[in-house]
């Protein structure tokens, strides 16, 4: 029962707990400065383990442990305020802080305000407005918030589920004995606090819990010590699961302070203990999560569930209903359902039955009868290389290109796996590295054998295709030299290897169905991609030389034929013209001598005439009748023709 001290009087000093405030308060404030100094200690330990070895497991207990001694520290400082009110109440010191902080206050009210300037009695009032919203909400509720807030980011600096197997050697035993030592120490503690009545001690039976929980947190990180071994993890995960305890404590401590703002504090009522803990009042043998509520119904309300008819027939019908519940839960387990994606296997007593379709199905109970699930026409891609198992991200279009999209040869993909092909320099046997990228669409066969098969006989279907296409390269490629893998065509080589591929799979009853082979690229390792780009680039240019070369020597042939084609047809040319001029000289003299056979006379002053007239063609000639005179030869004036002559002026020949 609280006490009011406007309607209290004298008889405060009669209640045992007002008695032994002062003393109770110096335990509790002492319980929380040496929890909280041990939780700084324990996590700074943390700290400096995480710097060297952030795997270790020494982590997470420290940590765990740190915040659980925190959460002690927070619930003993609430406690601690209610009995130092009560200690002040009768005017008995509750520790040397609280009578720093009483002269304080007493030195501040004797401040005169009028003296103050503008500004200064503008931030005196702020503090003192802070001051009466402190003390209505309670400093308690604030510092076990915040306590409590600060064990869950202990938590957090510890949480790590991927810790890898380490054995600790002889400081486990160690640890495991200080563990052991201080978890006797507080179960003392907790005892002397559990002896204690409500009357005289109300806030010990809130604290016991407490205890308990830091009590728990230690006592089950020690088999995560002393087992921890490099062959098993579940010590390990021992270690950091033990901190959702301390965690589900430090978010009921936080709620209650939240939820305490709407209960203002007032400094003439006592104050009721913020820091109790309903997670940690469940360590206790038989656990009782409803007496609490029942408790708090009665006392508040007046309500005792106890004597309510329908929740005693409750209890007393609950096990044969729960009996039913899981009887009907039981029997319903025998009921599938297959997706229109999917089929099923369903196991008689441990014997493969029938593959069932899509649809809803009965059977006999778990365990007599269950279904494994098994794929109904997906489409898987597999590459050869293990690290490709990850599905490449989707690129956005407005950025870069992704990584697999580079199919330079100087750049590696984890996708690709290196192959020994056969080579041949020098004339003599050898081998060479390639990189490729080879790629398997399958999928498990849609008949129902193939479903038994997939599931039966292999235990990882990827795995069995990827040991089997590299098998299959490794035979495939030992019969093909650099070049004819670089040179041939990529969708017979594809065609190939995955007939190769499907017919080994076949042979071992796999179930598996190859849709598709698609190789992606094949290119030498991304060290020697310039060398052998070199090797390239020399025989490019050696074959060009000897190319261009022979060009020459084709052209310099042709120029030579043409020329000697074109002598002799100017040689046979000029015999043709030579041998017509001389038939057609032949022909005119024999026409001639018959002419002037014919003629006589006639037809030699005719050549006269002709030849005279081509002597005379361009010049002007005057010709004369010679019948004129029948005595006479023709005349001629040849005066014209007589130095210097003009060109321009002479007349027209008539």
């Amino acid at each position: 029962m609280r006490v009011d001290l406007d309607s209290a009087g004298e008889e405060l000093q009669a209640l045992p707990r007002f008695q032994q405030a002062a003393g109770h308060a110096r335990r509790l404030f002492f319980l929380a400065l040496g929890s909280g100094v041990l939780a700084a200690l324990l996590f700074l330990l943390a700290i400096l383990i995480g710097l060297f070895a952030a795997d270790s497991p020494w982590l997470p207990l420290l940590c765990n442990n740190a915040a659980a001694m925190l959460l002690l520290a927070a619930a003993a400082q609430s406690a601690w305020r209610v009995d130092a009110w009560r200690a002040a109440v009768l005017g008995q010191p509750a520790s040397p802080f609280a009578r720093w902080f009483g002269a304080r206050e007493q030195s501040d009210e004797t401040t005169p305000v009028d003296t103050l300037s503008a500004y200064d009695r503008f931030l005196d009032g702020i503090g003192r407005g802070l001051r009466t919203l402190l003390q209505r909400i309670g400093v308690g509720a604030l510092w076990l918030a915040g306590l409590a807030l600060a064990a869950l980011l202990m938590i957090r600096a510890g949480w790590n589920l991927a810790l890898p197997a380490t054995a600790l050697g002889q400081s486990a035993y160690v640890g495991a004995g200080l563990l052991l030592l201080v978890a006797f120490g507080l179960l003392v503690l907790e005892r002397h606090f559990a002896s204690n009545s409500e009357a005289q001690w109300p806030e010990a039976a809130g604290l016991a819990p407490l205890l308990r929980m830091v009590i728990a947190v230690q006592l089950l990180s020690i088999p995560g010590l002393l087992f921890a071994s490099a062959e098993s993890v579940w010590p390990e995960r021992l270690l950091v699961l033990i901190g959702l305890l301390p965690a589900a404590v430090a978010l009921e401590l936080i709620l209650r302070a939240l939820l305490s703002v709407f209960s203002p504090q007032r400094a003439r009522l006592e104050p009721r203990l913020v820091g109790e803990s309903l997670v940690a009042g469940q360590l206790r043998w038989p656990p009782r999560p409803l007496e609490f509520l029942q408790d708090e119904l009665q006392q508040r309300f007046g309500i005792d569930l106890r004597q309510i008819w329908a929740f005693s027939f409750m209890r007393r019908a609950f096990l044969p209903v729960a009996a039913l519940v899981a009887l009907i839960g039981w029997l319903l387990s025998g009921i599938h359902e297959i997706p229109l994606d999917g089929r099923g296997i369903y196991e008689r007593f441990g014997k493969p039955e029938t593959v069932l379709q899509p649809g809803l199905h009965a059977g006999l109970p778990w365990p007599f009868g269950r279904v494994i699930a098994v794929e109904n026409g997906t489409v898987h891609e597999l590459a050869t290389s293990g690290d490709a198992s990850v599905a490449d991200l989707l690129a956005p279009a407005e950025g870069p290109a992704p990584e697999a999209a580079n199919r330079l040869w100087d750049a590696s993909h984890a996708s690709e796996k290196s192959q020994v092909i056969a080579s041949e320099a020098g004339g003599k046997q050898s081998f060479q590295v390639v990189n490729m990228d080879v790629r398997f669409v399958y999928r498990i066969g849609l008949s129902d054998a193939a479903a038994l098969a997939a599931t039966y006989n292999s235990a990882d279907v990827p795995a069995l295709i990827r040991s089997t296409a590299s098998r299959v390269l490794v035979h495939d490629f030992a019969s093909r030299t650099l070049d004819e893998v670089l040179s041939g065509q990529r969708q017979a080589l594809a065609d190939d290897i995955g007939k190769a591929v499907q017919a080994d799979l076949a042979r071992l009853n796999s179930g598996v169905e190859i849709l598709a082979t698609v190789v992606e690229a094949i290119h030498p390792p991304a060290g020697a991609a310039n060398a052998y780009h070199a090797v390239q680039a020399a025989q490019i240019t050696a074959q060009a030389l000897i190319s261009r070369e022979r060009g020459k020597a084709s052209e310099q042939t042709n120029e030579a034929q043409l020329a000697a084609s074109v002598a002799v047809d100017k040689a046979n040319a000029d015999a043709r013209e030579n041998t017509a001029a001389a038939q057609a000289a032949e022909l005119r003299f024999g026409a001639e001598r018959k002419a002037w056979q014919d003629a006589g006379q006639a037809f030699l002053l005719e050549q006269y005439f002709d030849r005279l007239g081509q002597a005379l063609g361009n010049a002007p000639a005057l010709v004369i009748d010679h019948r004129l005179g029948a005595a006479e030869a023709p005349t001629l004036d040849l005066r014209s023709f007589a130095a210097p002559i003009d060109p321009a002026r002479q007349p027209a020949a008539r």
